[in-house]
């Protein structure tokens, strides 16, 4: 049977680590510590922070990324062809750069039977034990087509590199369903990259058209031919380090093709504040179509929006999408990467009980 999510009151993913489970996982990279050890900290916290997001009401829930120092890159360089490296600088958020870490194309690409994601996701599923929906978070394949990953070396265009792209993450999504996910979030930066125009795609060999266009068929490939009981999201993200931002501007530049093409079934977009613009480029969305989860209440300071101006633009977008189709979230995870935004764990879970109890008041469940 298939579940009906997105689901009112959603959450991007990522939350907090807790400081007994940061001591552990850098005890365990210094050898103080066994993996054994490890594993049974992150089994608690995991466990703990599940339990909260039942109390909190919420019907979907994470394993926070507990098991992750980053958003995208502990699982990208498990795959085949790809590895993880320290450049000379981070990228730059608002001015503030972050720890310098990113992967890199080495070989081949293909999925690795033995990623650790598959069986991170039947410990934290059983832990989860049918009480609510168990989600699982991975970064777009998008994510390979920044500049700085690709190797011209084995990959002498984008096209041979989406095709290899394309049936890594085929077997992926297979893996993770046989493991027993039913509800799928791709996490997409690479399409805020495409939104915002203060980025030049001008002056390369690549123009943003062509890349918007070929980022949609990367998706649509991936998911061509998926069970039909598996729900997927991409979740168009800005960038999140230290409650900071990456990039802005409206949805409009990819909206005509990546709202009205690609063919999963929500988007979680982010509205926290006027960096997303209005919610005109909604339109673009098919009635009927895709859910979008719009992401209202923000992840990156610890003060609560007032209901009725979240109730006002929920009633705002409902003129470009029928409310039934809309849906209510943080803008993004409360730690993209193990640093965490720049609040409190108290703060995290009421933001989580707002985003809860507004939408019940919106849509009455």
């Amino acid at each position: 049977m298939t579940i009906q999510a997105p689901f009112h009151a959603d959450h991007v993913g990522s939350l907090l680590r807790p400081e007994r489970l940061k001591k552990a996982r850098r005890d365990y990279k210094e050898g103080k510590i066994e993996r054994s050890e490890l594993k049974k900290i992150e089994i608690e916290e995991v466990t703990r922070i599940v339990d909260k997001q039942i109390e909190l009401g919420l019907d979907v829930v994470t394993d926070g990324e507990f098991r992750r120092d980053w958003w995208h890159i502990d699982f990208l360089e498990n795959l085949n062809g790809f590895e993880g490296y320290v450049p000379e600088h981070g990228y730059f958020f608002e001015g503030v750069e972050t720890e310098p870490y990113d992967v890199r194309n080495i070989g081949k690409i293909s999925f690795n039977p033995d990623h650790p994601f598959i069986d991170d996701f039947k410990e934290f599923n059983k832990i989860v034990n049918g009480r609510a929906i168990a989600k699982q978070t991975i970064p777009s394949p998008n994510q390979l087509f920044h500049v700085d990953i690709i190797n011209s070396d084995i990959y002498p265009d984008y096209e041979s590199y989406a095709k290899d792209i394309i049936q890594a993450y085929r077997d992926a999504i297979q893996a993770f369903y046989d493991a027993g996910v039913r509800y799928l979030q791709i996490d997409d930066v690479y399409l805020a990259v495409l939104t915002s125009p203060d980025n030049d795609f001008d002056s390369g060999p690549y123009k943003r058209d062509y890349l918007i266009d070929l980022a949609v068929r990367v998706i649509n490939a991936v998911l061509e031919g998926k069970p039909e009981d598996l729900i997927v999201t991409t979740h168009i993200c800005r960038g999140n380090y230290q409650s900071t931002y990456a990039f802005q501007g409206s949805y409009q530049l990819i909206a005509p093709t990546v709202f009205a093409k690609e063919k999963v079934d929500g988007f979680f977009l982010e509205y926290d504040d006027d960096r997303s613009g209005d919610f005109e480029p909604l339109a673009h969305i098919p009635k009927g179509g895709a859910k979008v989860v719009l992401g209202l209440i923000t992840s990156k300071h610890a003060e609560l929006e007032d209901p009725d101006l979240i109730k006002a633009r929920i009633a705002e977008a409902a003129k470009y999408v029928p409310l039934d189709q809309l849906c209510l979230s943080p803008q993004c995870g409360f730690a993209s990467t193990h640093h965490g935004n720049l609040i409190t764990e108290e703060d995290q879970w009421n933001k989580l009980e707002h985003v809860v109890k507004i939408a019940k008041e919106v849509w009455g469940d």
